[in-house]
């Protein structure tokens, strides 16, 4: 087994989902249990008529500032907004750090594909005066990593990660990876998702990816549950911010956890269906375990990737029973928040750095231990209490990206 790597920190948080607006707002809203999906009237007409959406932030919470919110796709102005938190609760003060040794890394599956469906519309109706000029800025998926460049003043190395549903959880294994190469002394990273459309929402729901559960959208994501039929479209983001421990030590800041390994694989079978043996997301949960020197039977809970598809839960369940027999505690935040595409693997590790530090696994909604076709240790109907010494994220996406994390107790 390869020597564990040097230990690396979270250091803050900052999140935006359809639960809340803000980390504790997110939490208290997973730790209810409750789906919170819905009618949505922008998804009027539509198969699948239901979404999870962010509600309504004051205007302090959206503000962007600067006059600078006109140019932004909506997943930028999520991710920046996330960052602001993030950085904030790490005790962090962007106009007194070293700009040049902080890296952003931020995650996307569809960027802005809101606004290149809202400009194609006005295109065909008006021609291309009315097509909007910061377009292609609202449109490409390094933007989110861009804005936040900008509005934290950093000037290390930056980039977007596109690995579908699992691109937050990409972007933070990334971020790790700058910060174990000393090519940085902070991350910023995380996921950002905005494309709940109409053409998105039928996309899916003609893939046959969706729920279809339109008379009861708040019952319809069910992750791992024997009548799931699909997952419901979300939006969202969160920001993580990683030090060496070291670092966050020297300054006394507070830790969430430590952020032990990070294992990525690719399956290489089929464009958007899991190999049904998930040998290749059992080699991604490994080499997480390898980076953390610990052993499979060290993992007290999972956060699971819990879609609420047939295919996915299913590989997800198996890989889960046969790599962990010892069934440690799962959950699934989907269930609650929807699936935010590629802002889900980073929200969710945002919520597993919680569980861990809070000794507290979330309930998955929509489950009950009467309607588990699978030997789990789900986590239903309440809150449980429980010290979670190491934890791990899953993320899997389109094109076969296994993307496993493992967070664990700091000392």
């Amino acid at each position: 087994m390869p020597a564990p790597c040097a230990p690396v920190s979270v250091t803050g948080l900052g999140l935006i989902t359809p639960a809340g607006v803000g980390r504790e707002a997110t939490w208290e809203g997973v730790m209810r249990g409750r789906s919170v999906a819905a009618t949505d009237p922008q998804l009027k007409g539509c198969a699948v008529d239901f979404a999870c959406r962010i509600p309504d932030m004051t205007p302090e919470q959206a503000r962007i500032g600067g006059g600078k919110a006109w140019r932004m796709g909506r997943f930028s102005q999520l991710a920046v907004l996330a960052a602001r938190e993030a950085v904030a609760d790490a005790g962090l003060d962007p106009a007194g750090w070293d700009g040049a040794r902080v890296a952003v890394v931020i995650g996307s599956g569809l960027a802005g594909a809101a606004h290149l469906e809202d400009q194609t519309l006005r295109h065909h109706q008006g021609g291309p005066e009315l097509v909007s000029p910061a377009l292609v800025p609202m449109l490409i998926s390094n933007m989110a990593a861009g804005e936040v460049l900008l509005d934290l003043g950093a000037h290390g190395p930056s980039m977007a990660t596109e690995t579908a549903c699992a691109s937050g959880a990409s972007a933070l294994a990334t971020a790790r990876h700058l910060l174990l190469a000393g090519l940085c002394d902070i991350a910023v990273a995380g996921g950002a998702e905005a494309a709940v459309t109409p053409v998105i929402a039928s996309g899916f729901q003609r893939m046959g990816a969706l729920s279809s559960r339109v008379d009861e959208p708040a019952a319809a994501s069910r992750p791992f549950a024997a009548d799931r039929d699909g997952f419901v479209i979300s939006e969202g983001a969160a920001v993580l911010v990683l030090e060496r421990e070291a670092d966050a030590r020297a300054r006394g800041q507070r830790r969430y956890v430590r952020f032990a390994g990070a294992g990525q694989t690719s399956d290489a079978y089929h464009p958007t269906a899991p190999a049904p043996d998930g040998v290749h997301a059992e080699a991604a949960l490994r080499s997480a375990l390898a980076e953390a020197g610990l052993g499979a039977t060290d993992v007290d809970h999972v956060n699971a990737h819990g879609t609420s598809t047939q295919l996915n839960d299913l590989t997800e369940a198996e890989l889960i029973r046969r790599a962990l027999p010892h069934r440690p505690s799962v959950t699934a935040a989907k269930g609650v928040l929807g699936h935010s595409l590629g802002a889900a693997g980073a929200i969710e590790a945002a919520l597993t750095a919680l569980t861990v530090r809070r000794s507290t696994v979330p309930p998955i909604a929509n489950l009950t231990p009467h309607n588990l076709p699978y030997d789990l240790d789900c986590v239903t109907g309440t809150p449980r209490a429980q010290r979670v010494r190491a934890a791990t994220s899953h993320s899997f996406g389109f094109g076969g990206h296994n993307v496993v994390l493992l967070f664990t107790e700091e000392n």
